[in-house]
């Protein structure tokens, strides 16, 4: 599980026996079954074409990745009679069809909600299907079906009420990912608590206080889930510090400032950010906020291959006082396969491939990558605040800098101080 190039961030899944959904999905399936049947199999039937081939339709937008005659991903959206959605997606390489996804959003108000998904494939042959549901105010479930988009063939959740439980004192790190399966055993003794015993820790993407495990930005029904698995490892190595969670805010970095303040707010000390993209833009906020506070940011180099000196990744090329940026190695201390280096933008390198992690269901699992050297990175940064709580983040910067040493395997001018052969060393 290496973390992409882009801005780039695994509901827990609840086993449950084989079944049908309600009947109230059986007219949203007729539309998406409509679709795979006109539209899949005629390559040329975008825009208005494909408003006639669904009766009763009205052509809204299209949108063509990239905008050329050769687009990977084409989209088009049509609105059905009582202002329900139809949303078509081609995917395709080489100018043939690998992926036709077709869904439906129920008007709610203002806008469309997304309820139900049928995926075909080349041959526009429906192979499996996603039903969004909800039950009560928060709790939320993803059904993945079968072909039939009736028959259920397990859930998952994606949103969650808070569990009960104590604050359990020590050093606070937030986390700023995809959120967290907060529900899992593992965690819920683990969250740092306000004093009326409520979990600290908000959900930027979508404002509102239950962060959950969950990237959308391939769409609502793909979530990718990568907080819990780096939570995991902070969990594990520092066994007595208190996680704050935050869900980044891809809709809208601006938010980042203020994600920031409210973890320092919150009394965390350590930020693990796991996080980046090319874009500067997406992280001036945070460096804003970040500069003016005693917090340390530990964040991810990344994993393009490439030296982020030449070609930067953000925040990892910031220059503060108050960011140190880590990248992978494997246990001989050589550059791992895929990960970012820079002799001035990359402080430290650690192992951190084939790490033992637990993914949003709570199975275990093993992951590699800059963004699990972070949660490492940020472990031991929370182990030596526990035993020196006056230091400030460039003090606690600077012990953690003395760590590092030459690696034996690697050339020099691959990170700025050095590799860091075991974290867990005390």
């Amino acid at each position: 599980m290496r973390t992409p190039g882009g801005l780039f961030v695994l509901a827990s899944m609840i086993a449950v026996p084989t079944g049908s959904i309600a009947d109230c999905n059986r007219d949203e399936a007729h539309w998406l079954r409509l679709a795979v049947e006109r539209v899949c199999p005629q390559p040329g039937l975008f825009g208005l074409d494909a408003q006639n081939a669904i009766p009763g339709s009205w052509f809204l937008d299209e949108i063509r990745q990239p905008d050329n005659r050769e687009a990977r991903r084409i989209v088009v959206r049509l609105l059905l009679p009582g202002a329900d959605e139809l949303i078509i997606e081609r995917r395709q390489f080489n100018g043939r069809l690998r992926r036709f996804l077709v869904s439906y959003a129920a008007h709610d108000g203002d806008s469309a909600r997304p309820s139900l998904q049928a995926i075909a494939d080349g041959g526009c042959t429906v192979q499996s299907g996603r039903a969004i549901r909800a039950d009560g105010d928060v709790w939320q479930y993803l059904d993945q079906l079968e072909s039939d988009l009736k028959t259920l063939r397990w859930t998952e959740t994606l949103q969650a009420p808070w569990p009960e439980g104590r604050d359990p004192g020590g050093i606070r790190v937030a986390l700023v990912d995809s959120g967290l399966a907060y529900d899992l055993p593992m965690f819920r003794n683990r969250l740092a608590r306000d004093g009326e015993g409520m979990p600290l820790g908000y959900d930027y993407w979508d404002l509102d206080p239950w962060p959950y495990d969950g990237d959308v930005s391939r769409g609502p029904f793909l979530p990718i889930r990568h907080g819990t698995a780096t939570a995991s490892v902070l969990a594990r190595e520092a066994p007595h510090a208190a996680l704050i969670p935050f869900r980044y805010p891809r809709p809208d970095m601006r938010r980042m400032g203020d994600l920031v303040a409210r973890a320092a707010d919150a009394g965390a000390r350590i930020l693990a950010v796991p996080l980046g993209s090319r874009r500067p833009e997406d992280w001036h906020a945070f460096e804003s906020a970040l500069r003016r506070l005693d917090i340390l940011a530990i964040v991810s180099a990344g994993n393009d291959g490439r030296d982020i000196d030449k070609d930067p990744v953000f925040p990892a090329a910031f220059t503060l006082e108050n960011i140190v940026t880590v990248t992978s190695a494997d246990g001989f201390g050589r550059l791992a396969s895929g990960s970012n280096w820079g002799a001035v933008s990359v402080d430290v390198m650690l192992p951190a491939e084939n790490l033992e992690i637990v993914d949003f269901r709570g199975a275990s699992g093993i992951a590699s990558g800059s963004s699990y050297a972070v949660p490492r990175l940020a472990a031991l940064a929370a182990r030596l605040l526990a035993r020196n709580p006056g230091l400030s983040s460039a003090g606690l910067k600077a012990r953690i800098l003395a760590r590092a040493t030459p690696s034996p395997f690697e050339r020099e001018g691959v990170v700025a101080a050095g590799w860091i052969p075991d974290p867990l060393s005390e």
